[in-house]
């Protein structure tokens, strides 16, 4: 008789009722609690805050080989976006909804999504009206950008809080290089300059063989897992205070929505490779010494090898402006913006001409002197 196969993971459920009226609570990320926005009532999150929190990482080559214990693989309903790709989860019994990260009206089924379960996030610390406020005071201040862009964002609809996927690996690593110290010194020489002779000095460089290890243990290197949003986009939004990660809860979940990865973790660690084999190479540089180096050879063993799918909180707004859409994210925790940079024609020909103006003027006055 063939093994009874175990029970599927459960669909995560991120609403929260009211015990007063039944509505769904939603996280204030001010006060730190549950609010309902219909009666005003509250609910204490207990653990919230700073306070030693202690994540356990998962291993690498159990994720690969498909061994990670069901309790760290979930289902939930997503929309997959059919113009930019993202995979947002959706609440309830929501089938349509327009996506947040390039305002494309999106109809979904009600399909579900497997993957590995976040460990950590992020928690929102601003809310709404900030983040407004900053994306607006942030398009204020760029030269030749649309003044209608600005009071339409000002006044258009809600911007909408998204937990963005993000991977997060450690790895204890010991490299072996060989290569060569350059010492720079200097030859005077003679030379014939205008007839006449001069000495001049010439820098020479001296190499010679070095070789050596190096070993560095990487802690949390960061790893977008969403390619919905532009790279620069998001990198721009760092840092991130990874030290105030928290346990993934499902409440920190109600009334925003979630991301599901869409760059899986062994194309993740990939990216991660590229940011360590960086750091080996100026940890080797140095190593070497001398005022100039040749690196000829690193060879690299990466050992002890965990990660965790952690999730951190992003503002997004993104308008439809005269046939054209723009995007704009903020930093859910500090309020720093990033965006497309929009352009107005009228105000670049103005000042273009004024430019112009400027310089006949200058040089009118300098002809006349």
């Amino acid at each position: 008789m063939a093994p009874t196969p175990p029970p599927a993971p459960t669909q995560a459920e991120h609403r929260f009722p009211c015990n007063t009226c039944g509505s769904d609570l939603r996280f204030d990320p001010v006060a730190g609690q549950l609010t309902c926005d219909h009666c005003g009532n509250t609910q204490p999150l207990e653990g919230h805050g700073p306070q030693p929190q202690t994540i356990r990482e998962l291993d690498f080559r159990d994720a690969l080989n498909a061994n990670l214990p069901d309790v760290e693989i979930e289902e939930t309903r997503v929309l997959s976006c059919p113009n930019c790709g993202a995979q947002v989860e959706l609440g309830g019994p929501d089938h349509a909804t327009e996506c947040p990260f390039c305002a494309t009206p999106v109809v979904t089924d009600t399909g579900t999504h497997r993957h590995i379960k976040p460990r950590a996030l992020l928690p929102f610390a601003i809310e709404e009206r900030s983040a407004r406020k900053a994306m607006t005071d942030w398009l204020g201040r760029l030269w030749f950008a649309p003044t209608g862009l600005q009071d339409y964002a000002r006044k258009g609809r809600k911007m909408q809080g998204v937990y963005v996927p993000y991977w997060t690996f450690d790895a204890d690593t010991k490299s072996r290089y060989r290569g060569e110290q350059g010492t720079v010194y200097y030859e005077t020489r003679t030379v014939m300059r205008d007839g006449k002779r001069v000495q001049q000095r010439v820098q020479k460089v001296r190499w010679r063989p070095a070789a050596g290890r190096v070993a560095r243990f990487f802690d949390d290197v960061l790893v977008l897992a969403s390619r919905s949003l532009p790279k620069r986009y998001t990198d721009g939004l760092e840092p991130w205070d990874l030290s105030a990660l928290e346990p993934y809860r499902p409440e920190y979940l109600a009334g925003f929505r979630a991301e599901g990865y869409t760059v899986e973790l062994d194309e993740g660690f990939g990216e991660a490779r590229v940011y360590m084999d960086r750091i080996i190479q100026r940890d080797v540089k140095f190593d070497i010494g001398g005022d100039r180096q040749r690196i000829h050879d690193i060879n690299t063993s990466i050992g002890d090898v965990t990660f965790k799918h952690v999730l951190l909180p992003v503002w997004l707004a993104a308008y439809k402006y005269r046939g054209k859409t723009y995007r704009f994210v903020v930093n859910g925790r500090t309020g720093r913006v990033q965006g497309e940079r929009p352009w107005s024609a009228w105000k670049i020909a103005i000042a273009v001409i004024l430019g112009a103006m400027v310089a006949g003027i200058a040089g009118y006055l300098i002809a006349q002197q």
